[in-house]
């Protein structure tokens, strides 16, 4: 094992044991230090993080550029691959609305997005903003949101200049090019425009960064004077804003992971009182947009889980009587199809929803109520559609992929059921989908369930157990995994790996019961199916057992954390990208950002004794033990809100005191970044081939 040991000896962090009592158990952390008291100011200025903390990551970072310095030319390759599979001055579709279309473009060797438009028909293009200049002599530079004024003059940008996703508005001229004096700090990044183009909506963050307020600005006035419009009262429930496709009405919605509500601000009307939708019940979680019915009337679309459709159904219901009592069913409930995304034009209704765990979209013409599929062929693949800025239309945006196959851009007729091709991804550097195989097949969990698995390798990849594979999986909030196309992972399968996702319960790959039964008490199936997956794998002969590297991110870094715990012998290798291991300690501490809002999916460890042992038996932090760790890879943003720098920081730490074995176990935290990472577009590539170049590395081991 020599050669995977770098010259400098790897850090060794101080412990500083506190023990603190719940329910009756202790609970000791021995490098509680690693979190800074001052975290808030952190996220702010990174330059005000603890001299003893950052001297810690600083060498952590140094360690990690040891160990990897084998591999450095390997990740110079595997970058410019990567950015060879990019089209340089690659462009989106133009999206009309009314007398102008809108995309975004790159330049070439440009980092970050240019937004513009052209006449619609056909003109010469405008700049609206370029982001190589606006991120010039910036650490990090982030284009959160933007929203051009309803009568086209000005253009409203939110930037977040630190990695924190606290973001702050500008307001473009768009006849001058020139910023308005306005800068409205301190926001989520939504951004809605009233109708009178001189003011706009916005979401504020609090002290402890959840997003818990809607506010108006007036442009031209200082932001201490902006009106309050809602204030959230419980700092469990996250709050956000939206517009009708119609444009007629701000929503805004409160949500923690199983209830959420709206309330509606006529744009037309402003200073008239919000309209409730339906009152606030435990459980119930809806959404909400605007029609306008075959008599001229104003009608409200819900996508709801009410009355036991756990999968969803869409109601519709007049305006003036908006409550429940009035819902009507548009679109009924079944089992096991969850909708999962809406959009709503004058006279057609598309959704996204899921059978069998395959993506669709359905169209239902509004005043017949009849509808129809849109048709693809693929085994596995991914599907999205874009609503754009149009509600008068008959025509949807919607993209098709596979694991094979480059992402094409379609224009969607609804009314004639025909499809324009828009745009097919380009590949500079070329790509034969011919060349590589994707399939989906079922690997049987514990309990006989049937978990999907996306496959993508090369066609003349050997199948005969000696092939390493890389194994993804995520497992958490209902999100279901897409077995979309990426050109970075050709690098992986292009040098013999199989990749492979894994459909775990916790996302809703399966329906709303597949989320169900992979959160709180069950959330051991997440683990268990993980597991399930690599070792069908390895038995089906695709791969061997102690030739996986096992791979997640957030709370997927979570879901690798606990699997490597459970069966460290299946995995050759664990990649774990701002990983939520310190699940126990993060849920007892209600300050921190997600977590009064996160109770829903983990529980409430402070107040249950049941969700403390439950939360317990499984956080990876707290169930490192003495033995033989595969090799193990961590990253972490520094000012990253949602899954905070000490958690991996910790993890490193406690592993490293305990591993018996003689494997790497390295952390890498960017220093300027947040969660995401790094934010140019070739920047982040640099963070891939990173991960990449430590699963090449540690699959390449001689024994």
């Amino acid at each position: 094992m020599a050669k995977f040991s770098p010259n400098l000896l790897p850090p060794k962090a101080e412990q500083r044991s506190v023990t603190r009592t719940f329910h009756g158990s202790s609970l000791t952390d021995d490098y509680a230090w690693l979190r800074a008291a001052n975290w808030q100011e952190v996220m702010r200025d990174a330059s005000k993080l603890d001299a003893d903390i950052r001297a810690y990551l600083e060498a952590e970072n140094a360690y990690t550029d040891a160990a990897l310095a084998p591999v450095s030319a390997l990740r110079e390759t595997l970058f410019a691959e990567m950015k060879g599979r990019l089209k340089p001055d690659d462009a989106a579709v133009p999206s009309p609305d009314g007398r102008y279309e809108y995309y975004s473009r790159y330049e070439a060797g440009g980092q970050y997005p240019l937004l513009a438009r052209i006449p619609r028909g056909g003109g010469p293009e405008a700049i609206l903003l370029n982001g190589n200049l606006e991120s010039n002599g910036k650490r990090y530079w982030q284009l959160q949101s933007f929203a051009h004024s309803p009568d086209h003059a000005l253009l409203a940008y939110a930037t977040d200049e630190t990695g924190s996703e606290l973001a702050t508005i500008h307001i473009r001229n768009l006849a001058t090019n020139a910023d308005l004096p306005d800068a409205v700090s301190g926001t989520a990044g939504a951004i809605v425009w009233g109708h009178d183009n001189t003011t706009l909506y916005y979401v504020k963050r609090d002290d402890n960064h959840r997003p818990s307020s809607v506010w108006r600005h007036t442009l031209g006035e200082p932001q201490s004077v902006d009106a309050l419009i809602y204030a959230e009262p419980d700092h469990g429930f996250f709050v956000g804003i939206g517009e009708t496709q119609s444009r007629r009405f701000l929503v805004i919605s409160a949500q923690d992971h199983e209830t959420s509500d709206a309330r509606l601000l006529d744009l037309a009307n402003p200073d008239r009182p919000l309209i409730e939708v339906a009152g606030r019940d435990a459980g119930h979680e809806y959404e909400v947009e605007h029609s306008v019915g075959p008599t001229g009337s104003d009608t409200l679309v819900i996508t709801t889980n009410r009355d036991g459709a756990e999968d969803y159904k869409i109601c519709v219901a007049p305006l003036e009587s908006p409550g429940p009592a009035h819902w009507r069913d548009l679109v009924p409930h079944r089992q096991g199809r969850p909708i999962l995304q809406t959009a709503v034009f004058a006279r057609y209704l598309a959704r996204f929803e899921r059978e069998n765990g395959l993506p669709q979209i359905i169209i239902t013409e509004l005043s017949t109520a009849t509808e129809h599929a849109i048709a693809f062929d693929e085994e596995a693949y991914a599907l999205g559609f874009d609503a754009g800025y149009e509600f008068d239309t008959t025509l949807l945006r919607f993209s098709y992929a596979s694991m094979t196959t480059p992402t094409e851009t379609y224009d969607y007729d609804m009314a004639t059921r025909s499809r324009t091709l828009r745009k097919r991804q380009t590949i500079p550097s070329g790509h034969n989908p011919a060349d590589y195989v994707t399939r989906r097949v079922l690997a049987k969990a514990h309990d006989g369930e049937q978990v999907p698995v996306s496959l993508l390798y090369r066609r003349d990849t050997p199948l005969d157990g000696s092939a390493p594979l890389y194994l993804y999986g995520y497992g958490a909030y209902g999100n279901a995994m897409p077995a979309s196309f990426s050109t970075a992972r050709l690098s992986l399968v292009d040098r013999g790996f199989v990749f492979a996702i894994a459909h775990v319960r916790g996302g809703k790959d399966k329906g709303y019961r597949w989320y169900r039964d992979g959160k709180l008490d069950r959330k051991i199936n997440t683990f268990t199916d993980f597991i399930a997956a690599g070792e069908y794998l390895a038995e089906a002969g695709i791969t061997r057992r102690g030739n996986i590297v096992a791979s997640g991110g957030s709370a997927g870094g979570l879901l690798v954390g606990a699997a490597v715990n459970m069966a460290p012998d299946l995995f050759l290798g664990v990649i774990a990208d701002v990983p939520f291991v310190d699940a126990l300690n993060t849920m007892l501490d209600e300050t921190l950002p997600l977590t009064p809002g996160e109770y829903p999916e983990w529980g409430n460890p402070s107040a249950s004794a049941e969700a403390f042992n439950t939360i317990r038996s499984y956080s990876p932090y707290d169930n490192v033990a003495a033995i033989a760790y595969p090799h193990i890879l961590a990253t972490a943003g520094l000012t990253d809100p949602r899954v905070t720098y000490w958690e991996p920081a910790k993890w490193v730490a406690k592993l490293r005191a305990l591993n018996i074995g003689d494997n790497l176990i390295l952390l890498k935290t960017n220093m300027n970044a947040g969660h995401g990472g790094a934010s140019g577009r070739f920047d982040s590539l640099k963070e891939v081939a990173l991960d990449y170049a430590f699963a090449l590395l540690i699959s390449t081991r001689t024994s």
